[in-house]
């Protein structure tokens, strides 16, 4: 086994602060162990914190080996080894927790899903009985699927009933009890329920829509099935859909898979919490619940993919790219996967793989509008236009009937061809966008600076502009143009008070405190001027604009803009120096 070694910084802090091991509980034994014990547990909680699971299962791994008892050490484990998916030893972990009789609600989850994955229903149950608490969603619904993977129907309906009486968890309570009812075979009740008949409609997520479709189809009814879908996503391109539709257009009867047996159904129910927790609590445990849906169903597909997502928000892209990974070529959901790998990839720094990633899929999928404008996306992205060009020219071929969702097409094709020097073709996709958006800020936004900077329809362009910030007041970059467009139109003393909230609003980005400046400069106000101009280079702006500013520094904005063939500023603000 490679020893662990510390980093000097973080060596250092565990020499300074070994009493925080202490103090948090951490035997240290003699003093060489002491600081062997306390670099590791330092270690990882640092990995920790940076929700770096790999490292701090590693580190708390170490820590264990000096204080195996120490339930602070025991629990950041299961943390982490349930963060890499690795439940096998968050499981033992668990174990050695529940032995020493401490309670652990990260070890009661790692239990659970042991309990689960091995159909340990009558364990569930006592575990429950005993008064386990994982809250009470999460209790009352596994419960009830243990009742029936122990053989009592009647009990898991009861359950799933008796959840279902609570307003807040209705919703919740008759999708469970639907699905449980179709593992049954019993699709008509099933579909009394998700039609809402029972008791009126009930919002569910995608995975919801397929479940019912799935139902109608073993009811013999692929006309409602096709409706369905249709209704819920509309006619475009999915993978997963198209495929689904294809069966049902040939009269397939489509198997209900999305539960098959109790230990299926508990899936269901973290996956659910899942989605209702993301975005909503903390992304860490919102990954416990998706972790453990994947644990308990490996062909999850949505489970996998909101780990994915979830891994990538928290920055650890390594662990996000290893469960796209997951999913074979054949998966109906391999396409989205491999546009969530490309930009994992990309977020990682990999942007090589991920380009290979996009080129090969949108060589084998031509026909998918959404895999050529993610290739276009990568491409603009990494500022290569002139090559993301031609993947947003194969997207829009692909548009059967140009619509207003497709604004962003033309938009995002526009910048590309605008970054490329090609301004004729710019603004005839900006304004194709308009036409479908008419009030979309970012739209409008960029068309009107880009007028404004080319000092072209300044009126227009003007207008354009205030639409923008009328549409979204809080947006630093957009009111930055506004200031700019009133500068650009001679306006000098109405450019101020915006440029100032722009400034505010986004008060370390190079371009507006470089704008900032020049607003300062013609008012008069020219020591402010020249230190906004220092302050936006310490911004990183790219290096044209810094040439430009160190110019402005050196001879003044006046000069600067005679040398470009801008109109001269006035003499009065120049000459007002505060």
């Amino acid at each position: 086994m490679t020893p662990f070694r510390l980093s000097p910084a973080v060596a250092r802090s565990c020499r300074t602060l070994l009493f925080l091991a202490v103090m948090c509980g951490v035997s240290v034994g003699t003093p060489a162990a002491a600081e062997e014990n306390a670099g590791a547990y330092l270690a990882a909680r640092i990995a920790e914190t940076r929700n770096d699971f790999r490292a701090a299962a590693a580190w708390y791994a170490r820590a264990i080996l000096e204080d195996e008892g120490n339930p602070r050490l025991l629990d950041g484990a299961i943390l982490a080894d349930i963060g890499i998916g690795d439940f096998a030893a968050a499981v033992q972990t668990a174990g050695k927790l529940r032995e020493a009789g401490q309670k652990s609600q990260l070890a009661d989850f790692a239990l659970i899903a042991d309990e689960a994955q091995r159909e340990d229903y009558a364990a569930i149950l006592k575990a429950a009985k005993d008064g386990r608490e994982l809250g009470k969603l999460v209790d009352d619904l596994v419960v009830a699927w243990a009742e029936l993977g122990d053989g009592r129907m009647s009990d898991a309906i009861a359950g799933f009933d008796a959840l279902s009486d609570a307003e807040e968890y209705k919703a919740f309570g008759l999708y469970h009890k639907a699905l449980a009812l179709a593992s049954a075979g019993d699709f008509e009740g099933a579909d009394e329920i998700l039609s809402g008949r029972v008791a009126g409609p009930i919002f569910v997520m995608r995975r919801g829509v397929f479940a019912h479709v799935q139902i109608l189809s073993q009811l013999e009814r692929n006309a409602d099935a096709l409706a369905l879908l249709d209704t819920s996503f509309g006619p475009g391109p999915d993978p997963m859909i198209d495929a689904l539709r294809k069966r049902l257009e040939a009269g397939e009867p489509i198997p209900f898979d999305i539960v098959k047996t109790a230990r299926d159904g508990i899936a269901e129910v973290f996956f659910s919490v899942s989605t209702a927790l993301n975005g909503e609590a903390d992304p860490v445990y919102t990954l416990i619940h998706t972790r453990i849906a994947a644990h308990l169903r490996p062909d999850h597909a949505d489970a996998l993919l909101l780990t994915a997502d979830v891994l990538e928000s928290l920055g650890q892209n390594d662990l996000a790219v290893e469960t796209y990974k997951l999913f074979a070529t054949d998966d109906p959901a391999f396409v989205n996967a491999e546009i969530g790998r490309a930009g994992a990839l990309q977020a990682d720094g990999k942007i090589d793989a991920a380009l290979e990633a996009l080129q090969t899929l949108a060589r084998v999928q031509p026909q998918l509008i959404f895999v050529q404008s993610a290739l276009g996306d990568l491409l603009r992205g990494e500022e290569r236009f002139a090559e993301a060009i031609p993947a947003y020219d194969a997207a829009i071929a692909l548009v059967a009937e140009v619509k207003p969702e497709h604004w962003a097409l033309f938009f995002s094709r526009g910048i590309s061809h605008e970054q490329n020097k090609q301004w004729e073709e710019a603004e005839a996709d900006f304004r194709k966008a308009l036409e479908l958006n008419p009030d979309q800020p970012q739209v409008l936004n960029y068309l009107g600076y880009g007028l404004v900077d080319r000092g072209e329809k300044l009126d227009e362009a003007l207008g354009m502009i205030q639409r923008a910030v009328a549409a979204d007041p809080q947006k630093g970059y957009i009111i930055d143009s506004l200031a700019w467009a009133l500068f650009r139109l001679g306006r000098y003393e109405e450019a101020l008070a915006p440029m100032e909230k722009a400034s505010v609003l986004e008060p370390v980005d190079p371009v507006v405190t470089d704008h900032l400046g020049d607003v300062y400069w013609v008012v008069g106000r020219k020591l402010e001027a020249r230190f906004q101009w220092h302050r936006a280079l310490s911004f990183n702006p790219t290096e044209k604009d810094a040439e430009r500013i160190r110019r402005k520094l050196d001879v003044g904005l006046d000069e600067v803009m005679a040398d470009e063939g801008a109109a001269p500023v006035p003499v009065e603000a120049v000459e007002n120096d505060n």
